[in-house]
């Protein structure tokens, strides 16, 4: 077991991983927030320094004017850019916190007769908002804390740079304390949130698929065809396959269950490589399935699969798509199993197919049709 870390707020790195994605869109979160928190801000005492009210007077207004438009052009970027600020973003995390703590030292400085109170205030948001390790964080608050504290003795009076040196002391310890204990319980929550998605996504794909073969099981796989058939545009090609293993029950007789399962369990593996389903990210696959136009297949029970082809153009296309499978099937070796032979039904989906066990019926009128010209042939119907 991987030992935890206080780097990584004290959870292990692989932990802090898995929550990256949503650590990494927190992070974008509250950037834009605090980027447009600071803007609003800057742009009312912007307005304050004009007049000369609320303490403050027209030689600030530049310092207040340049940081208005500064988070305004970094929050137009975050808003317009997103694929490149995605692509560089702890940059533009570190940028954003730069662009506070700098503006926290210069009105510091601007006011040398007073002690600074935007600067601690700014460290404190920074730690509170922000989660990268605490390594890099108390480093990068740290060394902005020394370019304060030397602004500080250089611009002001003694008395008030150890006053500021006090108070910056306390509101640092302070923030990278906050800082542990925030992103900690935030990971925490992070990490149930994971766990239950997980929990969910387990439970959908045990809903949906058959143990032995990875393909839908009965239920899901009708659900999805009755989706699709009323959806079905008029210009779709679509069609259903349903396939029969010849001789099963002699397999099971003759060479025992365990090599029936075997059998099953290619023939499943078969029917998803011959009509190209690809079924990663189980728990999302039949909703992607619907949506995107995939084909997909179910087992039915004991040695009966069904299929629902989508995205071809024409019969020939359906033709040799299920030549494949066939041949696909023969071609298996397995101890004492030479090939594995099936009958199978094809039926093309025509405008007004929409009851999906009528198709079945009829589908299943095909299959019957392939065992009685002698088996393992396809027969469309």
């Amino acid at each position: 077991m991987e030992d935890k870390s206080p780097v990584y707020y004290g959870y292990s790195k692989t932990t802090y991983k898995e929550c990256k994605e949503l650590i990494d869109a927190t992070n974008r979160k509250h950037v834009e927030i605090v980027t447009l928190w600071f803007a609003l801000v800057n742009l009312f005492f912007s307005i304050c320094s004009w007049f000369n009210v609320l303490g403050q007077n027209s030689s600030r207004a530049p310092l207040m004017i340049a940081f208005t438009v500064l988070p305004t052009v970094f929050f137009l970027i975050l808003t317009f850019l997103k694929k490149f600020v995605d692509r560089f973003f702890m940059i533009f995390l570190y940028l954003n916190i730069t662009m506070l703590m700098v503006y926290g030292i210069l009105n510091s400085i601007s006011q040398p007769y007073m002690v600074a109170v935007m600067y601690p205030v700014l460290m404190v948001i920074c730690a509170l908002s922000y989660i990268d390790n605490m390594i890099k964080i108390s480093i990068s608050l740290m060394v902005f804390t020394a370019i304060f504290l030397q602004g500080s003795f250089s611009m002001k009076p003694e008395s008030i740079a150890f006053q500021d040196t006090y108070n910056i002391t306390v509101f640092l310890v302070l923030a990278l304390v906050f800082h542990y204990s925030f992103q900690h319980a935030r990971i925490r929550q992070f990490e149930t949130y994971q766990k239950n998605i997980q929990i969910q996504r387990e439970l959908e794909v045990q809903s949906s698929f058959d143990a032995l073969t990875s393909l839908l099981n009965r239920a899901r796989f009708f659900s999805m065809a009755s989706q699709v058939l009323r959806s079905l545009t008029e210009n779709e090609y679509v069609a259903v396959g349903l396939l029969d293993l010849d001789g099963f029950k002699q397999i099971n007789d003759t060479l025992g269950h365990q090599m029936g399962d075997k059998v099953i369990q290619i023939a499943g593996e078969k029917i998803l490589e011959s009509i190209g389903i690809d079924e990663s990210e189980k728990w999302s696959f039949p909703e992607r399935a619907i949506s995107n136009g995939y084909s997909f297949a179910g087992r039915l029970g004991g040695d009966e699969f069904i299929v629902f082809i989508r995205g071809m153009k024409n019969s020939e296309e359906i033709r040799t798509v299920m030549g494949k499978l066939l041949s696909d099937l023969n071609g298996v070796r397995l101890e004492d199993i030479n090939g594995i032979q099936a009958s199978i039904g094809v039926l093309e989906i025509r405008k007004g197919d929409n009851d999906i066990d009528k198709i079945y019926s009829r589908v299943d009128s095909g299959l019957y049709e392939s065992k009685k010209q002698g088996k393992n042939r396809i027969t469309f119907c």
